[in-house]
């Protein structure tokens, strides 16, 4: 069991992680006005760059955090994207940009192959943990809507990363003092769990992969475009920049919460059944958000996005119930790999498909995704009650 310092930093580094990652897309409009591009989707490409190097990284990040160690690898995320980020404000072009985003993806990869299996190895309630800590990550993404908003309206775009870049450093240094020494690699311990009887452990690989890569489809569409979307479906009702921050850190903490409740409700019920109602309410919601605007729509808004956020503890989940903690980080690196790598393409899509077709064929794109996802999860093997394992 993790100690309380452990636990609590974990959390922090999970928010970091997603809010380092939306940081540019909230303040994409003020970086484009002082590198002299006209439009805001002109300069949306260069982040995938960011996206991609987010999901490969997973990959060696996993393979190092059961053979080498999961604490050494999570010192070394905070201090890099710290560092990464403070690289980006530095940046006087779209190229420079675009690079220095690069490295702050490859640092953010580190954390989900490595510290999700550091923070529920040994936890009584796995499902409960991950769900509290999917509400950390996406209280990030709240106050990079928020955090950003402010910043970039009082102190300019490069201060909201510079600021988040020296907190992330001085997290780093807290987990070298104060996080739960490793007796030993993962790797290096004994297997304690086998996969299910009703499905190979490559089936069950092949499953979570497609439906997380549809799903990041999905959440890479929603969160890297929430903020412009919003700013479009609310232009009658304000254009002030830290307004419509708030108004969207409001969704993002509001919808948060989600995963809190899924992540209780996965201890006790079938995965599938609660997937597959998740990803149902997207496919709705998603669908009913292209025929609103104004109020109507901050309401559709919240409901798709609690949907995204409540189904994203159930790959976790799934990883924690059938794959032994030896290994968890290189199956999670394997699985994070293929599916950011090919969602990042999400990010690179934004700005053409609304510069040519505008929002709501964005939104209708994004319902599509959801009903991929619900196609694959249907795949899973049913269950008649949850399994406890950590």
């Amino acid at each position: 069991m993790n100690s309380l310092p452990t636990r609590l930093l974990l959390n922090i580094g999970h928010a970091l992680d997603h809010m380092f990652l939306l940081i540019f897309a909230t303040a994409v409009t003020s970086i484009a006005t002082e590198f002299g591009l006209q439009r805001w989707e002109d300069l949306m490409p260069y982040s995938v760059a960011a996206f991609f190097f987010f999901g490969v990284g997973s990959l060696p990040a996993g393979k190092l955090g059961d053979q080498w160690g999961r604490r050494p690898m999570m010192i070394i995320f905070f201090v890099g994207i710290g560092l990464a980020s403070i690289g980006v404000a530095a940046a006087t072009g779209p190229l420079q940009i675009a690079l220095a985003l690069a490295v702050l993806g490859l640092f953010a990869s580190i954390y989900h192959p490595v510290g999700i299996p550091m923070l529920v190895q040994g936890a009584a309630r796995p499902g409960l943990t991950i769900g509290i800590n999917g509400l950390s990550g996406n209280l990030g993404v709240a106050l990079a809507a928020v955090v950003t908003g402010f910043i970039v309206k009082y102190y300019g775009w490069r201060m909201a990363f510079m600021v988040p870049g020296a907190l992330s450093i001085l997290c780093g240094l807290a987990f070298a003092l104060f996080s739960t020494k490793e007796s030993a690699p993962p790797a290096k311990r004994k297997a304690s769990v086998s996969a299910p009887t009703n499905i190979s452990m490559a089936q069950l690989f092949l499953i979570m992969t497609l439906a997380a890569t549809s799903a990041s489809l999905v959440f890479n569409l929603s969160t890297n475009a929430n903020y412009e979307l919003l700013s479009n479906r609310f232009k009658d009702i304000s254009t002030d920049p830290a307004r419509i921050g708030l108004l969207l850190g409001m969704v993002y903490a509001a919808a948060s919460f989600a995963q809190l409740i899924v992540g209780n409700l996965i201890d006790k019920y079938s995965l599938k059944t609660l997937y597959l109602s998740l990803i149902g309410m997207q496919v709705v919601f998603l669908a009913a958000a292209t025929q609103l605007d104004g109020w109507p729509f901050y309401l559709m808004q919240f409901l798709f996005m609690a949907a995204i956020f409540g189904a994203v503890p159930f790959t976790d989940a799934m990883i924690v119930r059938y794959v032994d903690d030896s290994m968890r980080s290189r199956v999670t690196g394997m699985r994070l790999a293929v599916s950011l790598a090919a969602s990042s393409f999400a990010v690179w899509l934004i700005g053409p498909v609304v510069r040519q077709a505008g929002f709501t064929t964005l939104l209708w794109l994004m319902a599509i995704c959801a009903a991929i996802t619900l196609a694959v999860v249907g795949r899973l093997p049913s269950e008649r009650r949850a399994v406890g394992r950590t």
